[in-house]
């Protein structure tokens, strides 16, 4: 698998919007869901993809403030999801499924990150619970929608901050070693790489086809859990406190940072491949030490590795995909 890990000479670049993306594209037809679609990139992969005539759905755990959020956007409508919650996210699902509406695009966006240590209901470690089996069971609730039509994309959002740590199989919830809140963020974007590695490989018979990305540093509120002083170590604010907006370095507006996954939802170019990590518009290769901070490390799209958390994410979440 990893040999699809190359460019594709894709038009667009690292300092491409989500509107450049869908302009002059009619996606009038077609059905997405967007979690974490009423805030930071999320809301910015709504706003590109509603305006090219995509209905989204935004499933969200306060729905009051989503709506306040997407105000004034169209072609969106509000449900109510906890990520955090096996029952809530089964019966998202199903009023999905009972609607008869097939889902064209789903991006798995919602997350959190460096948070302290927590667990869900079932023990599991926060960062993990929340990045990956949470979308692990969403997929899975929607999965008779998305193979509807036969032509789906499902988008997991890791981040280049799977580089900090691969899946440790022995010990994923921090019960034996020390809780490591960047350890636990990294692992839990490795899985999001190679849930959508395996997912591919599953879906691709019935046209649904898997990618994940990163797209880009920019702060939001994804940062709340992040002291001043480590937002500096990111340089993410120039001399005068301003966000540094440098494309080619990784840092980037919302509306850059949106791009990779509109692009990866709706690119032509994309038709016919699955199951690879994007950054900047393409698809990105293998990290090397010479290509810095840029690309998938190799424990990221390792088809054996994602068979395994395949497994290891059915046992702890009691769901699978048929």
């Amino acid at each position: 698998m990893t040999q699809l890990q190359h460019p594709i000479g894709s038009p667009f670049s690292a300092a491409s919007t989500a509107a450049d993306i869908v302009s002059g594209i009619d996606l009038s037809g077609k059905t997405a869901i967007v979690t974490g679609g009423h805030s930071g990139i999320g809301l910015e992969t709504v706003r590109a993809l509603a305006g090219a005539g995509v209905r989204v759905i935004v499933p969200a755990r306060d729905p009051d403030r989503a709506t306040a959020a997407l105000a004034g956007i169209s072609n969106v409508e509000i449900d109510r999801l906890d990520l955090a919650d096996a029952a809530s996210v089964a019966a998202f699902g199903r009023r999905v499924f009972e609607s008869g509406r097939s889902i064209d695009i789903l991006i798995n966006g919602a997350g959190i990150m460096a948070a302290p240590l927590s667990r869900d209901i079932d023990g599991h470690e926060s960062q993990f619970a929340t990045n990956h089996l949470g979308h692990f069971r969403l997929t899975a609730a929607l999965w008779p929608a998305l193979m509807r039509n036969g032509d789906a994309r499902v988008i997991a959002v890791s981040s280049r901050g799977h580089q900090i740590a691969g899946i440790d199989f022995d010990d994923i919830d921090f019960l034996e070693r020390p809780y490591d809140k960047w350890l636990a963020y990294g692992q839990s974007k490795t899985a999001n790489a190679l849930f959508a590695l395996s997912l591919d490989k599953r879906g691709q018979a019935a046209g649904v086809r898997a990618f994940s990305l990163h797209p880009g540093q920019v702060l939001t509120g994804l940062a709340r859990h992040l002291s001043e002083e480590e937002i500096a170590g990111f340089d993410a604010r120039d001399e005068h406190g301003n966000l540094r907006v440098d494309p080619a370095r990784g840092m980037k507006t919302v509306q850059q940072a949106a791009a990779t996954a509109v692009w990866a939802a709706t690119s032509p170019q994309l038709q016919g491949l699955g199951g690879v990590y994007c950054e900047d518009c393409e698809i990105a290769a293998i990290n090397t030490a010479e290509a810095g901070r840029k690309g998938v490390a190799p424990w990221a799209a390792d088809p054996v590795l994602a068979e395994r958390l395949w497994l290891v994410s059915e046992a702890m979440s009691g769901v699978s995909i048929a």
